[in-house]
């Protein structure tokens, strides 16, 4: 890990007095560190500060001055996007709510003593602490693949400059050239959805490479709008797109970075562009905190506390708690029921009963979109889904076009929600 790309920002000397700070929270306020500046942890961070009214300092640690969305980065594969309107940053959640935030890397959690450990040397003793960090990946889980053959063969499952090298590799790809995914096993994080990635990648062949080939090496049986996606395909990519699952070999595959191809069960492939997309967990820092439960980390579904710690909440696609997809509107929906109950928990604030809700959209072509989604409770074991929806094959045009329309307005307001 690169510790010399920390820096610091935080609002002026309030920051700075909180790094040093010897008790908890500032001013007798109590602390909520929040680890992780996605749609789970922005999102968290913003309503604390929101809707405490300064009642509890909010301090939010993030490595990077940029976020980039992993919804919509497949969409600036396929050139409906730029990168840079992926891009957000944190100045309205520090100038604008007062939370101080902190770029650094979190390397350890003292649960004993509630304090948090930057790579910068600094601890952040905390009242209540937020995770959200996101994934890692599985070690092993591609053979021939590890994060040193990133850059070869590029994941582009963290948004940022693993989207843009998977862009420029697809664009400097030669004519009738081959391009190959090595899909994930379930569950993964969604978006960036693998199969709306390769409706966008064909988009892009269809223009301008038309005689370029697909192959998905694909470890499961089916997958979510597997019916729509077929019928896109079909009708958008006529013989591009080829997918092996598991009863053809997709279920056994081995890379080799340096010479650029992919055994899919014994058949040796040669690609221009391989896309590996392994095995998924939790971000490290759960693991290392003992908060985790094989790959993820589990959570009541009433409030998203770990069931190893009272004073944690771990939200978005660390956590296991149900039915929710590992998708950044599943971690919005989970940060506003976490961060109510912590301000019931440190202000005595009324605590509502959670709900949670969530919709996926994917664009397969041009003004060619679907969606599924579903509305949540918990119960003693789990968030449940109590209803759900999901598009149709052979709808007509212009309700594909409206739910791409839809899905429009829904980025703008998520990225609101999440950075004021």
């Amino acid at each position: 890990m690169r510790w010399n790309r920390r820096v610091f920002m935080g609002t002026g000397a309030a920051a700075a007095a909180a790094l040093s700070a010897p008790m908890l929270g500032a001013q007798g306020r109590p602390r909520v560190v929040v680890v992780g500046g996605g749609a789970g942890g922005a999102t968290a961070a913003r309503y604390l500060a929101k809707d405490s009214q300064g009642g509890i300092e909010v301090m939010l640690v993030e490595p990077t001055r940029s976020y980039y969305t992993c919804f919509f980065s497949n969409l600036y594969l396929g050139g409906f996007r730029t990168l840079d309107s992926l891009a957000h940053g944190y100045g309205t959640l520090a100038a604008g709510y007062g939370v101080n935030v902190v770029h650094d890397w979190v390397i350890g959690v003292d649960r004993d003593a509630r304090t948090v450990h930057l790579a910068g040397g600094a601890s952040l003793p905390y009242d209540k602490l937020v995770l959200s960090p996101g994934i890692d990946f599985v070690e092993g889980a591609v053979p021939g693949w590890d994060l040193s053959a990133q850059d070869v063969m590029p994941h582009a499952y963290k948004a940022g400059t693993q989207t843009a090298l998977l862009k420029a590799q697809i664009e400097a790809m030669p004519q009738g050239g081959t391009y190959v995914m090595v899909a994930p096993p379930n569950p993964y994080r969604c978006p960036p959805g693998p199969y709306e990635r390769i409706s966008m990648v064909a988009h892009h062949f269809k223009t301008h490479n038309p005689t370029a080939k697909i192959l998905i090496a694909d470890p499961k049986p089916g997958f979510s709008k597997q019916a729509l996606f077929e019928e896109g395909w079909e009708r958008h990519y006529q013989g591009m797109v080829e997918r092996l699952g598991p009863d053809f070999g997709g279920g056994n595959v081995r890379v080799d970075p340096a010479g650029m191809e992919v055994d899919i069960d014994g058949e040796l492939v040669k690609a221009d562009v391989v896309n590996v997309i392994p095995a998924q967990k939790a971000g490290h820092i759960c693991a290392a905190a003992g908060l985790t439960e094989g790959n993820w980390a589990p959570v009541d579904g009433h409030s998203m506390v770990s069931r190893m710690d009272p004073d944690i909440h771990i939200l978005g696609d660390a956590s296991a708690q149900g039915d929710m997809p590992k998708s950044g509107f599943s971690a919005n929906s989970q940060a506003k029921v976490a961060a109510m109950a912590i301000r019931g928990a440190l202000t005595g604030s009324r605590v509502f009963p959670a709900k949670y809700s969530n919709t996926c959209w994917s664009l397969i072509a041009p003004e060619d979109g679907v969606k599924v989604g579903a509305a949540y409770e918990p119960t003693e074991e789990k968030i449940a889904s109590v209803s759900s929806f999901v598009s149709q094959t052979g709808e007509d045009t212009a309700l594909r076009k409206a739910t791409y329309e839809e899905s429009l307005g829904w980025y703008d307001g998520i990225t609101a929600d999440m950075f004021g």
